[in-house]
């Protein structure tokens, strides 16, 4: 079957070789794949990301916009795939050996979800190079892995300032698209940074799915339903840390007349047409550059493996300033920003 599946891989190759870069929500390199222009650079990369791919308006799309400009500068040439909801570690395993057959050996795996299978992978593909994103665990660490983290948690604290500064009603919330530590530490940040602004501040918190679980990063429905349940109870604003399912909660804002924090990409600018005016800020969480800065490293020469963090003071996260709805906090949310950088103001991460 090996033989056979190495077979198909090459031929869409082939295939494929005068196509747009792209991707679709099917788990395969082949169905997903697509090339960019610059052969002659020699880098090619594959890109493998987490549930929802390329279109997510969120995480994916923020690496995806690396890969982009990596394309565009660089001149590397790149294939895609994207995993699939509730899909076995076997399947992300055979997922990015595919890449690697297909001739693509510097390769980008989008989420923690990844961390067993970039690290059985990495081990047995000892001359390709790996960058993981958001999992720097036992699991995903070796000699050709480069682990790409962020401090989410000091980027929500911005946004959960903006929230209480904001807020009418004093109650506020947070939904988070799985319960595991990378989202509650997003919850952590947003939590002390509302705490900062008013210590009396109410705020609800909702998981929308419990790991092995993943579908709470895909589900516009689950989304939509609980912001529905936390407008409902009073809460005026919701910040959103759950990747496509995000989407839900924008839609359940404007339904109410209520207001939404994005999170990864400004999401005033990707979100749906029609729901952008309720978002007042988002989370910005700069995958991009992490994964464009991975890209980089190895068509100079300067690949490095071991962990890479992204904070606010390197400009790794941040909040966005998109449609003035937060211009007249501004100078507020910038004050904290300082002390954090400074050290005066230390953020929780859990």
């Amino acid at each position: 079957m090996r033989q056979v599946m190495k077979m198909a891989v090459a031929a869409t190759v082939a295939s494929l070789a005068l196509a747009a870069c792209g991707s679709s929500s099917t788990g395969t390199p082949a169905a997903t794949g697509g090339s960019t222009g610059g052969a002659a650079s020699g880098i090619k990369v594959g890109m493998a990301y987490d549930v929802g791919g390329r279109g997510d308006q969120s995480f994916n799309d923020a690496a995806a916009a690396g890969l982009d400009k990596a394309a565009k500068e660089l001149g590397v040439t790149s294939k895609e795939a994207s995993a699939t909801t509730g899909e076995a570690e076997s399947a992300r395993e055979e997922r990015l050996q595919q890449l690697i057959d297909a001739g693509y050996t510097n390769i980008v795996a989008v989420g923690f979800a990844y961390a067993k299978s970039v690290g059985k992978v990495a081990k047995a593909n000892p001359n390709v190079k790996f960058a993981i994103v958001d999992d720097a665990s036992p699991d995903s660490t070796g000699a050709n892995i480069e682990n790409i983290t962020f401090a989410e948690h000091e980027g929500s604290f911005l946004v959960g300032a903006a929230a209480a500064l904001k807020s009418k009603s004093g109650h506020i919330g947070f939904i988070g698209g799985v319960e595991v530590d990378l989202i509650k530490k997003f919850a952590a940040g947003y939590m002390a940074g509302a705490k900062a602004v008013n210590p009396a501040i109410v705020i609800d918190v909702k998981y929308l799915t419990q790991p092995p679980d993943f579908s709470g990063f895909g589900s516009v429905d689950k989304g939509k339903a609980a912001a529905e349940g936390m407008y409902q109870a009073g809460a005026d604003v919701i910040y959103q840390a759950a990747g496509g399912s995000g989407g839900g909660v924008f839609t359940a804002a404007k339904a109410a007349g209520k207001m939404a924090i994005g999170v990864d990409s400004d999401q005033a600018k990707t979100a749906a047409a029609d729901v952008r005016d309720v978002i007042i800020t988002s989370m910005l969480k700069k995958v991009d550059v992490g994964v464009y800065d991975f890209i980089k490293s190895v068509k100079d020469g300067a690949f490095k493996a071991g962990v890479k963090v992204f904070d606010l003071k390197s400009g790794g996260v941040d909040y966005s300033t998109t449609g003035g709805k937060v211009d007249d906090i501004k100078a507020k949310l910038d004050g904290y920003k300082a002390d954090i950088i400074s050290g005066k103001v230390v953020v929780p991460s859990k």
